[in-house]
């Protein structure tokens, strides 16, 4: 069974999906199977891997609608290793759909359960939101990484989430873990940056990394020209940050 993790925040532009994009090319790169899942409906996620949202057929809302949905129909390859399930605005209406259908959080963990394709991890980008996507995505996931943008705001909204996992985690889903707080954005020079990061590391202590993603044009930049920050800028300090991030999460599995 593969290693699921879902990268989840409630508030929007925390750096989500820039995480499931370049942790998932550094899984990669160190020669593990991975996937990529796009369960936003913005599918930003499938656009930075250069898919045109408008034009698929078999997509993320195929895998969550459909009885028997396929993960090895619905993927697609992105690069060496690594793969991408796309997400569409369809996604929005899966949610309305899936409200009142039996076992509607366990779709996707059981869709996954019947798959045959060989993974080593399974990263599951989510939407700005507590809903039913998310939801699926925390079932289905033994560890949540969240990232949070080195702003006070982006730091206040862990809570509300953490107090959804304590749900799934007691109702649904008794494996979930936390795997680990991301700081993300972070500005070297910025006394805001550092109090947000000093902040994180008392309430969570040994579960925030000690890596921080720094704050760089060439982290913005990648997804203009559909690649990895790990592509486009290899030797920049946000790449070589995602590559010990990519490290530090194989060496929990081994540890």
């Amino acid at each position: 069974m593969p290693r699921q993790i879902a990268v989840a925040n409630q508030k929007g532009g925390v750096g989500k999906t820039t995480t499931v994009m370049n942790l998932g090319a550094a899984l990669a790169g160190l020669g593990a199977q991975v996937l990529m899942v796009d369960l936003d409906p913005q599918a930003a996620l499938t656009a930075s891997c250069n898919f045109d949202p408008y034009n698929l057929t078999r997509t993320g809302y195929t895998l969550l609608t459909r009885n028997n949905g396929s993960v090895a129909s619905c993927l697609r390859p992105v690069g060496p290793n690594l793969f991408l399930l796309p997400g569409t605005i369809d996604l929005a209406a899966a949610e309305v759909m899936l409200t009142h259908a039996p076992r509607a959080p366990f779709r996707l963990r059981e869709a996954v359960a019947r798959s045959r394709v060989p993974l080593d991890f399974i990263l599951y980008d989510t939407p700005p939101n507590l809903g039913l996507l998310t939801v699926n995505a925390l079932v289905a996931s033994q560890e949540l990484l969240i990232p949070v943008q080195c702003q006070y705001l982006s730091m206040r909204s862990v809570r509300a989430l953490l107090e959804t996992v304590w749900l799934v985690h007691k109702n649904m889903n008794p494996a979930l873990d936390l795997l680990g707080v991301l700081a993300t954005m972070y500005r070297e020079h910025s006394d805001h940056s550092r109090q947000v990061v000093g902040e994180l590391r008392a309430v969570f202590e040994d579960k925030v990394f000690d890596l921080v993603i720094p704050d760089e044009d060439a982290v913005a930049e990648a997804p203009v020209v559909k690649k990895s920050v790990l592509a486009y800028q290899p030797n920049s300090a946000a790449a070589q940050a995602y590559r010990h991030l990519a490290e530090e999460i194989t060496h929990e599995r081994r540890s």
